[in-house]
């Protein structure tokens, strides 16, 4: 779809996927749907959402996303993350609207909304393009698991008391043979979540690249790799007892085995989220971060 100032706009459907058990989240998707029924827009719900008004058109979550022009996400930055697993190759825009704290992705807030929506049908809006992982696990060759991930993947003890061993190949070349409690492989958009918290760098998200932070490693000397974003990282899993993990974006997990290799590369396409124009990273940035307080 066109995404710059001047452009025809041809936003014609639209989703949206609710936070569904939010105490605003009924009005506001109501409200929502009559704005953009008055405006000859076709609306699309998940199940979830349109069992929230009491509709019975709702469809099944990753149905929506190849019928739309448009993604409105309402909730916070976990609702947006599960919905941007499933846009998955498709060039379809992600307007996430917050409904409670300013989040890092979903930075539109409700008084916002319409205005914004507005712009959007004016193609008058700021694209932010973000890079996206894929995370595939092989096991003795065979795929069995596959996750598009847009803050990060990461392999992490899991059940086990004790460090788990990993070895870490990139382009082919070994890396390392790490100890510890695990790995993240973050996006720039990730590099503000869970790695942020393990010692990794902020990374703007303009940037392409793919962060590699250990959590807690048993050598100290470990430390946070910056990787281009056209690299390809091989993960094995060299400890001898199952029950350690990968996780896709916090949300979902798969138990891992010993020599299992999880391949982690940058995803073939770019997600796009819609940016409110008067909010940058860095302001962002310093409001959840509480810098330059005290």
């Amino acid at each position: 779809m066109g995404t710059h100032a001047g452009t025809p706009n041809p936003v014609k459907t639209v989703g949206i996927i609710a936070k569904h058990h939010h105490s605003d989240a009924k009005p506001v998707v109501e409200q929502i749907i009559t704005w953009l029924t008055q405006r000859d827009k076709e609306v699309y719900l998940d199940t979830d959402t349109a069992n929230l008004i009491g509709a019975k058109t709702g469809l099944p979550k990753p149905k929506i996303p190849p019928m739309v022009d448009l993604m409105i996400v309402l909730g916070g930055d976990g609702t947006l993350l599960s919905v941007a697993r499933l846009i998955e190759n498709r060039d379809v825009p992600i307007l996430g609207v917050n409904l409670g704290g300013l989040g890092f992705l979903t930075e539109v807030t409700l008084d916002e909304l319409f205005v914004t929506l507005e712009k959007i049908f004016n193609a008058e809006f700021t694209p932010d393009n973000r890079l996206m992982i894929r995370a595939q696990v092989f096991r003795q060759g065979e795929r069995v698991v596959s996750s598009y991930c847009l803050n990060d993947t990461v392999i992490s003890k899991g059940v086990m008391a004790r460090m788990i061993r990993l070895e870490v190949s990139i382009n082919g070349q070994f890396v390392t043979a790490l100890r510890g409690d695990g790995l993240i492989l973050a996006t720039p958009t990730g590099s503000t979540a869970y790695s942020l918290s393990a010692g990794g760098p902020i990374i703007n998200p303009s940037v392409d690249a793919i962060v590699f932070t250990p959590i807690c490693p048993h050598t100290l000397t470990n430390r946070p790799i910056v990787i281009p974003s056209s690299a390809t990282l091989n993960v094995t899993v060299k400890s001898r007892e199952d029950g350690a993990m990968v996780t896709f974006d916090g949300q979902v997990g798969f138990t891992l085995r010993p020599d299992d290799v999880i391949e982690i590369k940058a995803a073939e396409h770019k997600i796009t989220l819609i940016r409110a124009p008067e909010k940058n990273f860095y302001a962002i940035l310093r409001e959840k971060l509480k810098w330059g307080e005290g």
